[in-house]
């Protein structure tokens, strides 16, 4: 779910569609992520902290549901290839996953958590997709164009392009925004999705697509995400724009805006308080799963969604509710 870094590297693997999720226990057997997704009782997380941004799904308790066991693929994005930004983990991951197993081929791109990476590859690979995946920062052009070009080389077609990487740093006034925090933020939240979207493209088909990942935050704001909320408000903008600028070209521009959702940037964000009650003032009382927010975009990537364009699909657990 974090940005992407300097350095590049590729992992090529020729194979075919999605899912088994497992994870080492303390004794080294493997047992299924979604035995470990059971948040205690009242609808919070237990208190947990990580020090460092992008954060880690191997280290989360419990670890992210990324595709539910009942999940049934039906050819929705069979041959598509689809790019996805902050594929290694959190809602990156869930949607690479649900996409394989609606029969697509999977690049992902993410920043340096190479053992979150790794895991998503292999389990793209379980499932027997195609998968790239490609370190380095987003917010830089020329890893953006990199990136795009060999996705294009490696399967001859783009057909979706999500942009999902995100960094979010709160503060408790806005008085500590830094100028170097702020540029940070919009540098990967917003000026990579136009990098992203400005290499891409080029190779987008009549009834290519790309999907934007904004935020509740992006319609309501946020007390202590100042700079983040902002950039989601931008990336809502943004999805219009691009929808008004690409329809004659049959390219369709759509968002999702999750609402509070457990991935690795709630516990590399916030303190062990705040993790533990968070999602709990939705209206439903928790935060949300990826795997229940990644098939609004295999909806927005099918043909189902022919129709759609230039709109933004809530799914936040009624943490914000619009006409």
């Amino acid at each position: 779910m974090g940005r992407m870094a300097a350095g590049l590297s590729e992992t090529v693997i020729p194979w075919r569609r999605v899912l088994y999720i497992v994870c080492a226990n303390v004794s080294g057997t493997s047992i299924p992520e979604h035995t470990m997704n059971a948040a205690p009782d009242g609808g919070g997380q237990p208190p947990q902290e990580q020090p460092r941004q992008p954060g880690l799904q191997s280290e989360m308790v419990p670890r992210p549901e990324s595709i539910r066991d009942d999940y049934r693929g039906a050819g929705r994005l069979q041959d598509m290839v689809a790019i996805i930004t902050g594929g290694d983990s959190g809602i990156g991951r869930a949607v690479a996953l649900h996409f394989a197993r609606e029969g697509a081929s999977v690049a992902i791109g993410y920043l340096d958590e190479e053992e979150d990476a790794a895991e998503t590859v292999r389990l793209l690979r379980a499932e027997g997709a195609e998968v790239l995946a490609m370190a380095g920062d987003v917010g830089d052009p020329e890893f953006c164009e990199r990136f795009v070009a060999g996705v294009a080389e490696r399967f001859g077609r783009i057909d979706v392009l999500v942009n999902n990487a995100a960094e979010q740093h709160p503060v408790d006034a806005p008085e500590e925004l830094t100028p170097e925090q702020i540029e940070r933020t919009f540098r990967t939240n917003v000026f990579a999705y136009l990098f992203m979207a400005r290499a891409a493209i080029p190779h987008l088909r009549d009834g290519a697509n790309i999907i934007n990942t904004g935020s509740v935050t992006g319609v309501r704001g946020h007390g202590t995400l100042i700079d983040y909320a902002s950039t989601k408000g931008a990336i809502h903008a943004l999805t219009f724009s691009l929808a008004q600028a690409l329809a004659g070209r049959g390219i369709r521009v759509n968002a999702v805006a999750p609402g509070p959702v457990w991935t690795p940037l709630i516990p590399a964000s916030f303190d062990a308080e705040e993790v533990a009650g968070f999602g709990t003032d939705t209206l439903l009382g928790r935060a949300g799963q990826p795997s229940e927010i990644a098939p609004a975009y295999v909806f927005l990537a099918s043909r189902e969604a022919s129709f759609i364009t230039g709109q933004t699909i809530h799914v936040n657990g009624g943490g914000h509710i619009s006409a």
